[in-house]
This record gives structure tokens, C-alpha cells and sequence, in this order.
């Protein structure tokens, strides 16, 4: 697509790092800030019509609004108002796969500090997407290929 790329992990405080090194999950104090920070790079790119793909692991609905619309999805739950900064539009991507499968990748992954024993508790933290958000659910169960096909196919449909 030639937009940019940014992986959140590369985002999270060392703190977070440490952490979820030691095995700890983090919880929503510890992702809140960096859920901000990544919604300040969207936020820029966009101001730059700069297109841009970030691989983030945005387990909560809340999480997901943060990254739509930072700080301001804490402190309330009401809608954007008019002059405010207008809400990023932004197509989550939902890869959705069996515990299994995600846990046998996780298993090749070198040099990463997540272990793969922190798995379970994000299955236990997640909220899959659901309407009004904009979203669409890919299975991991197909092909590399077949998964970047139908990411491409939704984003060049709008």
C-alpha cells in the first residue's frame, strides 16, 4: 500500500516492557499512556495525509476509542463535539484465531519481551469489536497471503 508502518510494541514505556518481561500482565493504567502516545502518532500522520498501518493489540472497546480519540475517551464517554479535534477514522482490523495457533506463533517469536505465558490473560482481557465500530474480523486460520488480500480488499473498498 506504501503507507506507513508502526508496531505499538515499539511505543511501550520500559516499564511496561519490564513488566510484561517478568510475566505481569499490564492492565489499563499501564496501557493508557501509550494508547495516548500511539493516538498522538495517528493523529500527526493525519495531519500530514499520511496513511498509515499500526499493529497494536487494542484488547478493549475503550482502548480502541482512545486510539480514535485520545485522552478525551477517558474523560468522557459523550461524543466528539463540534470545533473539538475531529475523531481519526481509523479500520481495525480484527485477526481472530483459536488460542492454539496464536500461541504456537508466539512460540517462534525471538527477542520479544512478551512471553507467551501472557497469552491467556489477553484473551481474558478481550473485547472483540463490534458495531457501530469500524471493523473487520480476518481469520488467522488462512494463509499469509489470504489474510493481507482480504486486509487490502477492505481498506481499497473504503
Amino acid at each position: 500500500l506504501g503507507w506507513k508502518f508502526y508496531d505499538a510494541d515499539d511505543y511501550h514505556p520500559l516499564e511496561n516492557k519490564k513488566k510484561m518481561a517478568e510475566g505481569i500482565p499490564l492492565n489499563d493504567e499501564d496501557r493508557i499512556p501509550w494508547l495516548c502516545a500511539l493516538h498522538d502518532i495517528l493523529r500527526r500522520e493525519d495531519a500530514s495525509r499520511q496513511d498509515a498501518i499500526l499493529a497494536c493489540s487494542a484488547l478493549k472497546k475503550m482502548y480502541r476509542r482512545v486510539l480514535i480519540s485520545g485522552a478525551s475517551a477517558i474523560e468522557s464517554n459523550q461524543p466528539e463535539q463540534p470545533g473539538e479535534n475531529p475523531a481519526l477514522k481509523i479500520l481495525f482490523v480484527h485477526l481472530d484465531g483459536p488460542m492454539d495457533i496464536i500461541a504456537s506463533r508466539l512460540e517462534k517469536r525471538r527477542g520479544h519481551f512478551m512471553p507467551p505465558e501472557l497469552l491467556k490473560s489477553q484473551f481474558d482481557t478481550l473485547e472483540p469489536p463490534s458495531a457501530p465500530e469500524n471493523f473487520i474480523t480476518v481469520s488467522l486460520e488462512k494463509s499469509l497471503p489470504e489474510i493481507v488480500l482480504e486486509i487490502e480488499s477492505a481498506i481499497l473498498q473504503g
